[in-house]
């Protein structure tokens, strides 16, 4: 039977309006199947739609579903922000008043409380490591770049099964146009020295036979984070730009910690307060 669930559309990783990942937060998923959210998300046509449940790990405070208009996603990280974001205001109360302890398919994610913005702790890499000449090669073809723009390319797979590609520059990147393959791409370049942003970020992504861009990115953003700052290609803390090839003006910051955690921020706005019948 449907009941009316408190309901709201965030938009994350901009402090711009509107400029930013539009997501839909189901804040009440109680006794909703598979196929129901599934449909649901299909629906609301965004690149992601959560639904959040009592958590069932020791230690978590919710726990989170996350789908895309054809799949379940076991990470990802607008989602991640803006459930948290989204529960907070909505009268959350996580047991750290610091730390949000959100459970994923990945397990448990922390969501640090910083006086700006909400930031995740960057998962583990599921895959890392170089791309094989093959896949590359079908990279290069769906982006429709040489291969010889290519200066480095790995696995940065943390939910999602992300390729990042590195290219020399932001105006590289941002004047791709690409063709279809069923890989989820991320491409980034880095800006000069003492630029506002330090990189330049785009991410695309299989739907209905077509590559689609995402505004912007966590998941990406993260895998890259630990990939170019275990290679020493960039210094922490940073920020990334990202959606301006489609006219949004997404910014991630990016900060790690001595022991090593890699934290990937953002801001979050709520845009739609209400209920959806469900």
């Amino acid at each position: 039977m449907h009941r009316e669930r408190p309901f709201a559309q965030v938009d994350v990783f901009s402090e711009v309006a509107l400029g930013g990942n539009p997501l839909a937060v189901v804040l009440d998923g109680g006794g909703l199947g598979d196929e129901a959210m599934a449909r649901f998300a299909r629906w609301t046509d965004l690149s992601e739609t959560t639904f959040v449940l009592p958590p069932t790990t020791p230690g978590a405070d919710l726990r989170v579903r996350i789908f895309t208009p054809t799949t379940e996603l076991p990470f990802a990280g607008h989602p991640t922000l803006g459930t948290c974001h989204a529960w907070l205001e909505a009268g959350g109360r996580p047991a750290d008043p610091g730390v949000v302890r959100m459970e994923c398919g990945v397990g448990v994610v922390e969501v640090r409380r910083g006086a700006e913005r909400l930031a995740f702790a960057a998962p583990p890499l599921r895959r890392s490591g170089s791309v094989d000449e093959e896949t590359l090669g079908r990279v290069v073809a769906a982006l429709r770049i040489a291969p010889d723009a290519v200066v480095d390319a790995a696995w940065v797979e943390n939910g999602p099964a992300w390729i990042a590609i590195l290219l020399t520059s932001p105006e590289e990147v941002l004047a791709i146009a690409p063709g279809y393959d069923d890989l989820d791409v991320g491409v980034v370049a880095p800006y000069p020295s003492g630029s506002e942003v330090a990189l330049e970020v785009r991410a695309f992504f299989p739907q209905d036979g077509v590559l689609r861009e995402d505004p912007v990115t966590g998941s990406l953003n993260a895998g890259i984070a630990l990939w170019l700052l275990g290679a020493g290609r960039v210094r922490a803390p940073y920020v990334a730009a990202q959606g301006g090839a489609i006219g949004r003006a997404g910014r991630v910051h990016v900060d790690r910690d001595a022991d090593g955690t890699t934290w990937i921020g953002g801001a979050a706005t709520t845009v739609v307060r209400g209920t959806v019948d469900l």
